[in-house]
């Protein structure tokens, strides 16, 4: 009797939480759905190459409909070449080789660009086979014919000891192109985590800050400390502004060891300035810290902001790159605009793998800093509800 009290005593504060309810039964079926609709998008990865030098054999044999191919007009660096114009790798033949230098920032552009140029190669070589082959029989038929109307104008016993026609020795061999292979970011090993550090590192900054922020306002609020405060002359702006400052210092140490444990302990290759990185993340975490503060408001126990991970946190994860946005739908792809893991991402991917200055990636820290501006506010607006004086 005793643990069907208890039972239905858990049952009757289920069913008395509408939040967590539907977020045991909506959230998943709503997860479920974008994840459904993710994977149904366009996966027709293009690779664009640039080309300098190569015989329009070898590019036509290259090109298909995963990989297309840019020529240059002049001789240019392969590293200036994929810089400026993004692409995904660069094809030059200089003295018999075959020079390939890679992105490498998608192992699956990598990977199209490897095989792609390994079957032209074989492509290649076949054809020139064939083609040699078919001028020795040519030139074989030719001599047999030659000697066998030498052989009718001469004495029987004399035409017998002519020996038959052999095959040419210097007939033509087809040409043997040596490949060379280089990388931008990485080394031809390079792993998925490696790839997507990026996603990671950005992913890792925003969840924690954001979970941490939440949970410790709420805190405040349960405990009275946060209605004690604002029963002060203290201006709302001031209670906000001292939040981001004083988590916002946990913020930076939090960035700096996370960066530093992907160089020195596992490795990693960040190819951009790390100044650069860690400013980006701090931008990223601030936004985080501003959404866990905004979204701990409408929830009434540490149990009820976990809750909000699966509607706030998870479908930026999917939106963050970890999927490519381009080979998204277009509703989707306008979704993944609104998510500001979505811009944190792409500036971090710029400057980790492909060397890009702040500049180069201010319109996505332009967003990152929008996100930051419209959730103080919000929080300053939400804020109100606190203040009983």
């Amino acid at each position: 009797m005793r643990i069907l009290t208890i039972t239905k005593r858990i049952f009757v504060e289920m069913l008395r939480d509408k939040r967590t309810l539907a977020l045991m039964f909506i959230a998943p079926l709503f997860i479920l759905s974008l994840m459904y609709f993710l994977f149904q998008s366009n996966t027709n990865t293009v690779a664009d190459v640039g080309t300098y030098n190569v015989s329009s054999s070898v590019i036509r044999a290259i090109d298909n409909k995963h990989l297309k191919t840019h020529e240059m007009s002049s001789d240019v660096s392969a590293k200036k070449v994929i810089r400026d114009k993004d692409y995904a790798g660069f094809i030059k033949k200089e003295n018999g080789k075959l020079i390939v230098t890679y992105q490498n920032a998608d192992q699956n552009k990598t990977a199209i660009i490897k095989k792609s140029v390994q079957m032209a190669l074989i492509k290649v070589q076949m054809k020139q086979l064939v083609t040699a082959t078919k001028k020795s029989k040519a030139g074989l038929i030719k001599m047999q014919s030659a000697l066998q109307q030498i052989k009718k104008q001469l004495p029987a016993s004399i035409g017998s000891r002519i020996p038959a026609a052999a095959v040419p020795q210097n007939a033509s061999k087809p040409t043997n192109l040596k490949l060379s292979q280089h990388y931008l970011y990485g080394k031809s090993n390079s792993s998925f985590f490696t790839t997507m550090l990026p996603v990671f590192l950005g992913f890792m900054v925003f969840f924690f800050v954001f979970l941490i922020s939440g949970i410790s306002l709420l805190n405040e609020r349960n405990s009275r400390t946060l209605d004690r405060l604002l029963a002060t002359p203290v201006k709302r702006s001031e209670v906000i502004y001292g939040y981001l400052t004083g988590y916002g210092v946990v913020a930076i140490i939090q960035t700096a060891v996370i960066t530093l444990f992907c160089i020195y302990v596992l490795g990693i290759e960040i190819l951009g300035s790390i100044w650069v990185v860690l400013l980006i993340c701090f931008a990223l975490a601030l936004v985080a810290l501003s959404m866990g503060l905004f979204v701990s408001t409408f929830a009434a126990s540490e149990f009820q902001m976990v809750q909000f991970i699966p509607i706030v946190v998870i479908p930026q994860i999917f939106f963050s790159g970890l999927i490519p946005v381009a080979n998204m739908a277009g509703w989707l792809q306008v979704i993944a605009h609104i998510m500001p893991l979505y811009y944190g991402a792409s500036a971090l991917t710029d400057v980790i793998q492909k060397q890009a200055s702040l500049s180069a990636v201010m319109p996505q820290f332009s967003a990152i800093l929008i996100f930051l501006v419209v959730f103080v506010v919000l929080n300053m607006i939400g804020m109100r509800k606190y203040r009983k004086v």
